[in-house]
This record gives structure tokens, sequence and C-alpha cells, in this order.
């Protein structure tokens, strides 16, 4: 693989990829059980000064698969409550957004990992599950990962997405994975290296968290 199409699978030039794809249909649901429309609304792309100048409430900078999304659009994550009604960004920790997605008593379970996911963001995906983006320390691609989070049985947060990027392509049906489990990147050749990069930040080395936290 040449360092050139080993890129185009990673980080902002993936995520100009998924926009290019989405900019032909830009109403199509990204999700196939539900109707998620990729774009809705006027809000439009994020304007370019601001978008040169967001980070997040962290000081964390953007990652560069969100910076070429947010280029395009703002709406479907504006959707998924990402912005403050002042403008800039709002998070949550993941035990108070578990709770407010999921129900209280699920959050409860989740508040010994508040202080590990303090800057958590929701992304569309899942039925018991969902999909978060978690600020903290990136990968060596300069992006943060996606989780899933599942209440179905035993309240569980593992590695699903080494970033935005890998998200949203999968999600476009640019990349095509099979996932048996949540944290199945994690053995695959492309992306698994930054999923390991992920565990050893995240998790201690390991994929996921399980209750008992």
């Amino acid at each position: 693989m040449t360092e050139e199409a080993g890129s185009a699978e990673h980080g902002a030039a993936l995520a100009e990829r998924v926009v290019e794809t989405v900019r032909q249909e830009p109403g199509r649901s990204m999700l196939s059980y539900q109707h998620v429309p990729w774009v809705a609304g006027t809000s439009g792309p994020m304007p370019a000064d601001a978008l040169a100048e967001a980070v997040f409430p962290s000081g964390r900078p953007l990652p560069p698969s969100l910076r070429a999304w947010l280029g395009f659009d703002t709406s479907l994550l504006e959707r998924f409550g990402w912005f403050a009604p002042g403008g800039g960004f709002s998070p949550r920790p993941l035990d108070r957004l578990v709770g407010e997605e999921m129900g209280d008593h699920w959050g409860e379970f989740f508040a010994p990992l508040a202080d590990r996911f303090t800057e958590c963001f929701l992304l569309p995906g899942g039925s018991d599950s969902r999909r978060v983006l978690a600020v903290g320390e990136p990968d060596s691609r300069s992006e943060y990962p996606v989780l899933a989070v599942d209440v179905d049985d035993l309240p569980f947060v593992g590695l699903m997405y080494p970033g935005f990027d890998v998200y949203l392509a999968h999600t476009a049906g640019l990349v095509h994975r099979d996932f048996p489990s949540y944290t199945a990147l994690a053995g695959d050749a492309v992306y698994g290296p930054r999923m390991r990069e992920h565990c050893a930040h995240w998790f201690a080395g390991d994929v996921c968290a399980e209750f008992p936290f």
C-alpha cells in the first residue's frame, strides 16, 4: 500500500470522500433502520473563520475528519445536540449523556467512568446502544475514538471506531467491514493499529469496560 493510498483511508481525506458521496444525495438517510438524513435544515457549513478557530471546551483541537465534515455541514451534529444555544460545542460527561439518552437509572451505572470520559458527543446509530465520540487523548492520526455504549444486557462501553473518519465512512458505505462484535476493528489490518492506540489510552490496554466499572 502506498503512502497516498493509506492516507485516503484515514482522517480528513477519508471524510472528504464521504462529503463527496453525501453531496450527491444529501437528504438520504444515513441509517437503514431509522430515517436520519445526512443533511437537513438550512444551517449549512460552519463559517470558515469560525472553523479555523474552533476547539472543544477542554481546549483540545478538532480532529481533522470533523473539520472536513463541518466545512460541509453542521446540521447533522446540530440535530444530535453538539452545539450550545449561544454557539460553541456542548459536550457531556459519559454518565450524563447515557442518563439523558437512555434513562437516568442507566446513567448512574456509568458514573465511575465520568472522570475518564468527560467530553462526549452523541452520534447517530444504534438502538439499545449508542455511538459516542469521546474527546481526550488522540491517536497518531489526531482522531478521537467513537465508542459503543450498550445497556441491553449489562452496561458496556467499548471502542467501535478509531475515529470520526472511519465512523462516517462505514456509515456512508465507503468502508466495508463486518461487526460480529462492537470492538471487531481492533483486529482489522487497516484500522487495528489505531484501535490499539486507543486501547492503551482509554482502557488500560483492553478494548472495553464492562460492568461493574
